[in-house]
């Protein structure tokens, strides 16, 4: 039976497919894999007892990846759950900014009691005029699970698309329009689109991805969607380059006291994932993630650890192994299941930058007190009896 605990509301057709074999429970300090949305957990204290984390969306940066990874403890996030309801916002945006429909809305609920209503919004509404954003250039950045649909959407739409992302993966590729221009210079994307949206997620190395040299190579009247995380973008920059008429439009879905309330800013309360839909589908993941690997030690989705799927253990046990990306790791294990007289049936090890997993199905059960001389071994940050 495995505990685990929930730090947000997750949805309860997700929790549902963990099963029988889990409970649910308030003490964190009993739970062995945790459900968390929005929660930040960078100041928590963890137990030994915690195993995963499943985080119900794609952004983790409200995780401490690198200090979980050390302890053995897995993350699990759920790209492209989400996506379909991040696209259509990013959409919005597009539309919202092109036609400036906002400040129209505005204009009309500040005359709701105006009794020439009627004949003033012929007057007024040429202030509000917009531009179609059919044959527009868009430049996507980042062709992930979200920008590869907000590209092929873009294109039905009639825009011309760019898409810039040097990691794009086989799976995006395959889903992404033939209509998408694939650009290998960031810069053609700044230089000559007119509505440009980004789709990466927040790192240290894309904090400020959109910056005062990006924004000075913009075309004048560009139009900014973000979607992702506010640190994308060097915000003040932004308001700046609203500010003297270089962008016509930023759209953000992270209100902040840059933003918020600034004319030429339609900032949207974080509503991307906000959608029945991608809860549950969310939720659907995380769970499944989880699951998958308290039961069977399978790894679908990490982000600080690599993918690991061996299936279900057919065999009389299995030890899964969190260690350091270090040579002689594998020689040790295999030495002290040897000098217990355990035979290994099958044996995978994946490695993600400093960090590695291995999974090793063994013809006899596995004692107690082997786990502890491989979890002993210099360079181990865990070892765990799955079976």
């Amino acid at each position: 039976m495995f505990r685990y605990a929930t730090l947000n509301n997750i949805a309860e057709v997700g929790l549902e497919r963990l099963g029988d074999n889990f409970v649910k429970t308030d003490n964190l300090d009993e739970a062995e894999g945790i459900l968390v949305r929005s929660a930040k957990m960078h100041d928590m204290q963890f137990s030994d007892n915690l195993l995963a984390v499943a985080r119900a969306g794609a952004g983790v940066n409200n995780i401490p990846l690198d200090a979980l990874a050390q302890r053995g403890v897995v993350v699990f996030n759920t790209p492209g759950a989400n996506a379909n309801g991040v696209k259509e916002l990013a959409i919005a945006g597009m539309l919202l900014a092109s036609r400036d429909i906002v400040e129209g809305i505005d204009w009309v609920r500040s005359n709701w009691n105006n009794p020439d209503i009627v004949s003033d919004v012929e007057k007024q509404k040429k202030q509000f005029a917009g531009t179609e954003i059919q044959d527009k250039k868009l430049g996507i950045i980042g062709l992930g699970a979200i920008g590869v649909k907000v590209a092929n959407a873009a294109v039905y739409m009639g825009m011309d698309v760019y898409g810039y992302d040097p990691y794009v993966g086989v799976d995006s590729a395959w889903h992404l329009s033939r209509k998408v221009t694939h650009v290998t210079d960031i810069n053609e994307i700044y230089r000559n689109c007119d509505i440009i949206t980004i789709h990466v997620p927040a790192m240290e190395s894309t904090k400020g991805y959109i910056n005062k040299e990006a924004i000075d190579l913009f075309k004048p009247g560009v139009i900014v969607i973000n979607m992702a995380r506010d640190v994308l973008v060097d915000e003040k920059a932004m308001i700046a380059a609203i500010d003297d008429g270089k962008v016509r439009r930023y759209v953000s879905d992270f209100p902040n006291p840059i933003v918020a309330g600034h004319r030429g800013c339609i900032t949207t309360p974080h509503l991307g994932a906000s959608t029945e839909e991608s809860e549950t589908n969310c939720a659907i993941m995380a769970a499944d993630e989880l699951k998958d690997y308290l039961e069977n030690g399978n790894i679908i989705h990490s982000v600080n650890y690599p993918s690991m799927d061996v299936g279900i253990c057919r065999h009389a046990g299995r030890v899964g192994v969190f260690h350091r990306n270090i040579a002689n790791m594998i020689t040790q294990f295999t030495t002290v299941l040897g000098d217990d007289g355990i035979n290994i049936s099958e044996m995978s090890n994946k490695s993600k930058g400093d960090v590695a997993y291995t999974v090793i199905d063994v013809d006899s059960p596995v004692p107690a007190d082997v786990i502890g001389k491989l979890t002993a071994i210099d360079g181990v940050f865990r070892a765990r009896k799955i079976k």
